[in-house]
């Protein structure tokens, strides 16, 4: 059994994967800044002939940052291996206002859409 997934974060129709460096990291919370983004991760898994796979989108509403704010943040170094440079289940939760969907994708891997295609694969 293989699973595969990946996740990037859409805000306004600009695709933010991880952050190159800080000042990517930086212009990246600055976008997601008092806006409404979607975290989208793909999933696939795969048994010896069968594949089955999908896509599960959620919802996140980020509060404005003041600049103290992404710079701190930044510092942290926790966003740096994350789409759209942030981790919810950190300290980037102070940020993030309200999600609507699955709080385990935003974290990285949708358990409920995983579960339902092993089940699937049946």
């Amino acid at each position: 059994m293989i699973i595969g997934a990946d996740t990037a974060v859409v805000v306004h129709g600009e695709i933010l994967g991880k952050p190159r460096d800080t000042a990517d990291a930086e212009r990246m919370l600055r976008r997601l800044s008092g806006r409404r983004h979607e975290v989208m991760t793909g999933v696939s898994v795969r048994s010896a002939n069968v594949e089955r796979g999908g896509v599960e989108t959620t919802a996140v509403e980020c509060l404005a940052l003041a600049d103290a704010d992404v710079s701190w943040y930044v510092a942290s170094g926790e966003g740096n291996d994350k789409a759209g440079a942030y981790a919810i289940q950190g300290l980037a939760s102070r940020f993030m206002a309200r999600i609507e969907g699955s709080y385990s994708n935003v974290v990285g891997l949708p358990v409920h859409t995983v579960h339902k295609l092993l089940r699937d694969l049946r």
